[in-house]
């Protein structure tokens, strides 16, 4: 048995996880704002991640065996993360995301190394306490969240705050703990999808509205609900690596595979609108950076293809059958 805080989970796939870790016998406390409560016999503790003295306060005396990390979105919230955690977890487990490879546009499968960290410019003087910057610049802020992890020292984050990235490359020795960060692909599935983007499909197939896509449209990697949870749990207490790793489902999908799946579900018509400038809809992409998963294969974690959930995930979300 090992002991675990969740920061945040108390939705979608971080309830999951949470549920996982404690079926399988582990100690599970979690630590958010408190707008929610927490599950039966479940340990809550109340603060604001954004406030170093309170998270030193509430954690006066506790350490972990692991900590997950699922709503840390800027490198001032992992530098503040560094500071407290060390000293109070062996083990840290960043939930990131595939929008890190935000610059990238290849026709191969992108693998972990594809992003340098060490060459990441760090910006904590940016306004990432704005919700609308930070929704704006979410990629951006996982990747710099990553980078401060993975090696920033004391120095790090003196950014210019005139814009994302105008700090320095991170420098230092190295987390004060072991570090891995998980980036999630487009996650489907459960009726308690917050996002929307099913929906987004789901109303226009209904009525046979146009659905926008861009000219060139490339497949993405994408992940079950279930699997997810399933690997950040294993990523907690079932292993030991270090550094980032990929985490989707075989099988890339195309916006047309996943509307077809829509359509089968509640009827309707599917109607694409190619679009040379303009907003898209959320499941079709101007670029390829579709993750490669071969690392998290190598470390011995098996995940499903998406051919064997997609129908499930989309009946799950729209919970609605065909008239």
């Amino acid at each position: 048995m090992k002991d675990v805080l969740v920061i945040g989970g108390n939705r979608y796939f971080g309830k999951r996880l949470i549920a996982l870790l404690r079926e399988s016998g582990h100690r599970v406390t979690i630590l958010n704002r408190g707008s929610s409560a927490a599950p039966d016999g479940i340990e809550q503790l109340v603060a604001d991640r954004d406030d170093e003295a309170a998270l030193e306060s509430v954690l006066a005396g506790r350490s972990f065996d692991v900590v997950v990390d699922q709503v840390c979105y800027t490198p001032r919230q992992a530098e503040i993360a560094r500071r407290v955690f060390a000293g109070r977890t062996r083990r840290y487990v960043m939930t990131s995301t595939v929008e890190v490879y935000a610059y990238e546009d290849s026709a191969s499968p992108v693998a972990e190394d594809a992003l340098d960290l060490g060459t990441v410019s760090v910006d904590t003087g940016a306004a990432w306490e704005d919700p609308e910057f930070r929704e704006a610049h979410y990629g951006e802020g996982k990747r710099q969240a990553e980078a401060v992890f993975a090696g920033a020292g004391a120095g790090a984050g003196a950014g210019t705050g005139e814009g994302v990235g105008g700090g320095g490359p991170v420098d230092g020795g190295g987390p004060p703990f072991a570090w891995a960060s998980v980036r999630v692909a487009h996650v489907l599935g459960g009726a308690d999808d917050f996002t929307g983007r099913i929906d987004h499909y789901a109303r226009r197939i209904r009525a046979g509205e146009p659905i926008a896509v861009p000219v060139v449209n490339h497949p993405a990697t994408y992940v079950y609900v279930e699997e997810i949870a399933a690997f950040l749990a294993w990523a907690a207490v079932g292993t030991d690596f270090t550094g980032p790793v990929n985490a989707h489902s075989h099988g890339p999908l195309t916006t047309a595979e996943i509307c077809a799946a829509i359509e089968r579900r509640v009827g309707g018509r599917t109607v694409f609108r190619e679009v040379e400038v303009g907003e898209i809809s959320p499941f079709s992409f101007s670029r390829s950076y579709g993750m490669d998963n071969s690392r998290a294969n190598g470390l011995g974690y098996s995940f499903s293809h998406s051919s064997a959930w997609l129908a499930d995930a989309v009946a799950e979300t729209v919970g609605e059958v065909r008239a």
